[in-house]
């Protein structure tokens, strides 16, 4: 297990992989960003633990480096629906998804309540639904960005301890990986389900 993740700790360079894989997963959900950020982590604690003489991924630096690109990547896709075009208003008004995610989202806002901005931030495709739908409808950055910033930082937080702890306490092994993803994953589904529940009135 150390060998086949101790490329991850080789160096620095790894907190602009992660930065770069979490800016632009925000427009390509496909990208593996969280899974990156747990294996990251993962062979952080597994070379720690392990007593290698090279420099590792530092664990606070890397949850701050996940949760500011975070914030980057959706203020990127907020302000590029915020300028916005006939093309993207078109898309949301055929998506009844998009559509029912922009009114429960401006719903949360005007009521000074942004769980649903950190839920989202768990949930698959979420982050980009809620960020674009945010800069369409143009609610206000004030209203929308603290809470992306929570959000930022309550997934990192999430991500880097499932990679870090799963390690500690599971040993440095694909079981602990396997667990830390299974548990990321989980938290996916359940900000899905929780996303597409009814909203009540």
């Amino acid at each position: 297990m150390l060998e086949s993740l101790g490329w991850l700790a080789a160096g620095p360079w790894i907190y602009a992989v992660v930065g770069v894989s979490i800016v632009l997963d925000v427009f390509l959900p496909v990208l593996p960003s969280g899974v990156l950020v747990v294996a990251v982590a993962t062979a952080a604690a597994a070379e720690t633990a392990a007593g290698v003489a090279r420099e590792v991924p530092d664990i606070l630096v890397l949850m701050l480096s996940a949760a500011t690109a975070s914030v980057l990547g959706d203020l990127v896709a907020y302000r590029l629906a915020w300028r916005g075009s006939a093309r993207l208003d078109r898309a949301i008004a055929r998506s009844r998804r998009l559509t029912t995610a922009q009114e429960r989202l401006g719903a949360a806002l005007a009521r000074g309540g942004g769980l649903l901005v950190v839920v989202a931030r768990f949930a698959p495709a979420g982050r980009s639904v809620v960020s674009l739908g945010a800069g369409a409808a143009r609610h206000r950055a004030r209203d929308f960005l603290p809470w992306s910033a929570v959000a930022g930082l309550t997934w990192a937080a999430y991500s880097v301890a499932l990679g870090y702890f799963g390690a500690q306490w599971l040993g440095p092994t694909w079981l602990a990986t396997a667990v830390s993803l299974a548990a990321l994953f989980a938290a996916g589904a359940a900000a899905a389900y929780f996303m597409r529940r009814p909203q009540p009135r």
